[in-house]
């Protein structure tokens, strides 16, 4: 161990490489050792010293996401992307510019803000880095209007698990980013003019039926997202967004109000890391039977945020769920999809329960 912290001190300096501590825990394990580089080629030279070493790496952004899907095994290395950061080559007019991974995405866009643009991204991770988004695709309300984060990218700067630098674009020979299984460095991102003004339209949303109805209106509108969210205890409500167009045709209809104000669940997941969080995508007409067969397969409603324009939302289960009665509950639902287009995955369970039972793989996260 103190060999390999020597070398890992001499790539990254002497502040920038550490022994694990309590924070630095993957699968529920506490990893032993921590890197921090701060260039592409100081990347390079970690995972290239991991791979002569046999060493397992886990890159880590803010970590917001570090535990979801199947637990990994063992992880002896972290490798932070903290000083992976800043943004350069900002072409105003090609609408384009390179972004560190280690960037969170909240500062790119208060940056990109001073020049009247943004990435037409809001991943719920509030802590979300550039590269943790685009690793795992995270989006969120505006993926209804502008698709999926990796749809904004014309190419990535990466070094490979064997730490061989390379850029990629996605064509030809060039792996596309769910193919990358290194570390993302940089991104070549695309942007779109900053919104001048943006308004909310919201309505009650006493059930999913209704939820559903509300969604199929606003979608002739011409809004960025279409949100619901839909407590437990009742209360639902759907809420449209527009940006630079009319809200007051849907509000009439609608007969709602138009705030400034996004609604303060907006943009955020339904679950906290003590819950079982499912992943919920059909069909934007079969949303409801969905979320109603989750909820006898449950034996009560169930919470459920996200998109009711695309059809693709997150459910709340217990953490203190059995893994018999999560797999019956996934499976009960399953059942009623057979006969729809569309997939549940278990996204993010606690650490007990998701080694016993079906995790997400990565593609179905988003």
């Amino acid at each position: 161990m103190s060999r390999l912290l020597d070398a890992l001190v001499d790539i990254c300096g002497p502040d920038y490489a550490r022994a694990g501590r309590s924070v630095d825990v993957v699968g529920g394990q506490r990893v032993g050792l921590v890197a921090v580089p701060a260039t592409t080629q100081a990347v390079a030279d970690v995972l290239r010293l991991a791979a002569d070493e046999g060493l397992t790496v886990m890159p880590r952004g803010s970590g917001s996401k570090i535990d979801w899907g199947t637990p990994s095994d063992s992880v002896d290395l972290i490798l932070d992307t903290g000083r992976l950061n800043g943004l350069w080559d900002h072409n105003v007019e090609a609408a384009t510019v390179e972004v560190a991974t280690g960037t969170p995405v909240r500062s790119v866009q208060a940056a990109l803000a001073l020049r009247s643009q943004r990435l037409p991204v809001d991943p719920p991770s509030r802590t979300a880095t550039v590269g943790g988004m685009l690793a795992l695709n995270e989006s969120g309300p505006l993926r209804y209007r502008f698709r999926t984060p990796a749809e904004h990218v014309d190419r990535v700067t990466y070094v490979d698990r064997s730490g061989v630098a390379a850029t990629s674009d996605g064509e030809g020979d060039s792996p596309g980013l769910a193919e990358i299984t290194g570390v993302i460095t940089s991104a070549v991102v695309r942007l779109q003019p900053l919104p001048a003004l943006r308004r909310w339209v919201v309505a009650p949303a006493p059930t999913p039926v209704q939820a559903a109805k509300l969604a199929a209106e606003a979608a002739s509108h011409p809004v960025s997202a279409i949100e619901t969210d839909l407590p437990a205890d009742g209360g639902g409500v759907v809420a449209a967004l527009f940006e630079d167009a009319d809200p007051y045709p849907l509000a009439l209809s609608w007969k709602a109000a138009v705030t400034p104000t996004a609604p303060s669940w907006w943009g955020q997941y339904p679950f906290d890391r003590d819950d079982v969080a499912l992943r919920l995508s059909v069909a934007p007409d079969d949303l409801a039977a969905i979320v109603y067969a989750l909820a006898d397969a449950a034996g009560g409603p169930v919470p459920v945020r996200g998109s009711a324009g695309l059809g693709r939302v997150h459910a709340v289960l217990p953490g203190a769920l059995t893994a018999d009665d999560l797999d019956r509950i996934v499976g009960s639902v399953r059942h009623v999809q057979l006969a729809r287009t569309g997939r549940v995955a278990v996204v993010a369970a606690p650490m007990p329960l998701a080694r016993e039972v079906e995790m997400a793989a990565r593609h179905e996260f988003f």
